[in-house]
């Protein structure tokens, strides 16, 4: 048996590869929208990709399962669990097979058994995984969103990003059911999940690519509860901000995924076309590095750095996914790779890019405040702190009298923002806090400046305090 690990930075996932070398058969579980690794991969170990499957349908990047059958010729296997409101609208497409829990099948020597683990979604599973060739008992479980290194999935999303009133509650206690289920089974079971460290589909997960189950029973506080009603109060206490884009990416994924060879190609575009863009409302995001878009950007453009492993995830909170959208990249050898990572997320609608060049006239300079200028000044009436980090960094610790608004909210906040004193943007790093300001300052706040210095320094040159 053959087993290959790959990870998307990006976007914190997980996909895997399962090969049978005795037959040249392979499964490919969870495949991210690039399917380029799995076809090197596959090549590379001579194994044909004959089966795709996913484990839910997924709320924060767009499903490859389509992209890869289509690229191979490969059976997609879905789950057919769950409630009717998440069902796969490409179910009755000629290369798809729907999956219960209970249910087998074999990838060569390689034998996948599905287990229907809700609580994460309605229709989530999970596979365990035997290589029949030398074993009689299963070696792991492929566990997707359910089960993560040192923390499982969270059961808000269809009420937080797909607007789901009412099914959070629910989604938590049939949690404790999978999770009470896993309790009965072996300690040796290899876990491999979907998502690793700096994904929002959990609050705490861990950062190592697996774990073992008998490892999470002790140290996973998922598997330290006994009484469902303290777990429940756990599990939803403390979930991160939902990305706005989550609801689109759930729409897309169980519709069905365009392929990517249907798309439209992203043209390289001048300052005319900018400037065009820009009176017409649509969102033009700047993807150089702070400190450019810092020194010189066109008034009306929104910073959010490509040096941020996820910038793709900050696109999300602000793209509208009906209209186009355009980026200034870093270069033009830079713009295959950062559309990639936005249609990883189901930013289809490109309408162009524009090179660093079209910086070069009529541009303004970010304004901006250091914590020890900001601390001299800060006794002066009128100054207001708006902190745009998630609300538990708030909690555990914020300037005092710093207002919080997490970034993605601000959309929804603009009428809670003043427009006649000075407004100070902070977060952990200033990363954060540029976005918030760029993104303002587009929305005609010309009174808005971002805090440079991080939490080191600030939190030693401003007052701060803990607490809701």
């Amino acid at each position: 048996m053959i087993l290959k690990y790959f990870y998307d930075e990006h976007l914190a996932q997980a996909s895997y590869l399962v090969g049978c070398a005795a037959t040249g058969e392979a499964l490919v579980v969870d495949p991210a929208r690039d399917i380029t690794p799995y076809l090197a991969m596959a090549d590379k170990e001579g194994l044909r990709i004959s089966h795709v499957t996913e484990t839910h349908i997924h709320a924060d990047f767009v499903s490859g399962s389509r992209e890869l059958a289509h690229a191979t010729g490969a059976t997609i296997y879905l789950s057919d669990m769950g409630t009717a409101d998440w069902k796969y609208a490409y179910a009755d497409d000629p290369n798809v097979i729907l999956v219960r829990d209970g249910d087998s099948f074999m990838v060569g020597n390689v034998r996948i058994q599905v287990m229907h683990t809700p609580g994460h979604t309605p229709e989530h599973i999970s596979f365990m995984l035997t290589d029949t060739a030398g074993a009689n008992k299963p070696m792991g479980i492929f566990t997707g969103d359910f089960i993560f290194a040192g923390d499982v999935g969270r059961p808000d999303l269809l009420e937080a990003a797909a607007g789901m009133v009412g099914t959070k509650e629910p989604g938590a206690r049939q949690q404790f059911a999978s999770v009470e289920r896993f309790k009965a089974l072996p300690d040796y079971l290899q876990i491999w999940p979907g998502h690793g460290a700096g994904s929002a589909c959990g609050k705490a997960l861990g950062a190592i690519p697996s774990t073992t189950l008998g490892y999470e029973k002790l140290f996973n506080p998922a598997f330290q509860f006994d009484d469902e009603d303290a777990f429940v109060r756990w599990l939803l206490d403390g979930q991160p901000e939902a990305p706005r884009y989550f609801a689109q990416m759930k729409k897309v994924n169980k519709l069905g995924p365009a392929l990517l060879e249907t798309l439209p190609t992203a043209a390289r575009l001048d300052r005319a076309a900018l400037d065009a863009a820009l009176r017409d409302g649509a969102l033009v995001v700047d993807l150089r590095t702070r400190e450019d878009f810092e020194r010189a950007h066109v008034m009306g453009t929104v910073s959010i750095p490509a040096t941020s492993s996820n910038f793709s995830t900050y696109v999300g909170w602000f793209v509208d996914f009906d209209r186009p959208m355009y980026a200034i990249v870093p270069s033009d050898a830079d713009a295959d790779d950062l559309i990639a990572g936005l249609r990883a997320i189901g930013v289809d609608q490109i309408g162009g890019t524009f090179t660093p060049d079209v910086v070069d006239e009529e541009t303004t300079a970010l304004p901006v405040i250091n914590a020890q200028d900001l601390a001299q000044r800060l006794p002066q009436n009128g100054i207001r702190i708006i902190d745009v980090r998630g609300k538990s960094e708030y909690v555990e610790e914020h300037i005092v009298g710093a207002q919080h608004i997490a970034l993605g909210y601000l959309p929804q906040h603009l009428q809670d923002i003043p427009r006649d004193t000075l407004v100070v943007m902070q977060c952990a790093s200033g990363y954060r806090s540029q976005i918030a300001t760029s993104y303002l300052r587009a929305r005609g706040f010309d009174n808005i400046v971002n805090l440079t210095d991080g939490h080191e320094v600030w939190a030693r040159a401003l007052p701060t305090e803990a607490g809701a």
